[in-house]
């Protein structure tokens, strides 16, 4: 048996003519208003109030800014103005400079500045690592690399047993 599908579930009804069921209601709002404040008010101010409530009646019902009705994007800038909203903050660190004065303290620097020059940089010894093909003494076996197969036995989180190659390049 087949069905049909909906097809443009994002396009509302169109109940009056060319005008959806929220439109007519924004322009029937402010008809009503407009058509209750002239008992009300004197001429000049009631053509004041049917201007403005007519501007804000059409806005509503035609108005949208990219993709989106105006009334919604009215209502999430009152929750932005309303909502708290967090902040986050840096610690600013302060630094402090201590002059010290005292030869034997500049001498041993001197000593310590003189010993790391003599000993090989982290940077070197990486460089040396990624980089060359020749062994690092005292670190690296020479020779051929070995590879040496073998199977162990594990336990899965379910409870299975399973036997997997484990391969060692050393």
């Amino acid at each position: 048996m087949r069905f049909q599908i909906p097809q443009f579930i994002e396009v509302e009804d169109k109940i009056a003519g060319p005008l959806t069921l929220k439109q007519l209601l924004y322009l029937l709002g402010a008809g009503a208003i407009s058509f209750i404040g002239y008992f009300i008010f004197p001429f000049w101010i009631w053509l004041l109030l049917t201007t403005f409530v007519a501007v804000i009646g059409i806005s509503l019902a035609f108005v949208r800014y990219n993709g989106q009705p105006l009334i919604k994007i009215i209502i999430s800038a009152l929750n932005f103005f309303w909502q708290p909203r967090m902040y986050l903050w840096q610690r600013e660190l302060k630094t402090t400079v201590i002059d010290i004065p005292n030869e034997k303290v500049l001498e041993e620097r001197k000593n310590l500045k003189d010993f790391s020059f003599g000993m090989p940089s982290i940077g070197k010894l990486w460089n040396d690592l990624t980089t060359t093909k020749n062994p690092i003494p005292r670190r690296e076996k020479t020779g051929p690399i070995k590879q040496t197969d073998s199977y162990s036995v594990f336990r899965k989180l379910t409870g299975e047993k399973e036997v997997a190659k484990r391969v060692d390049y050393r």
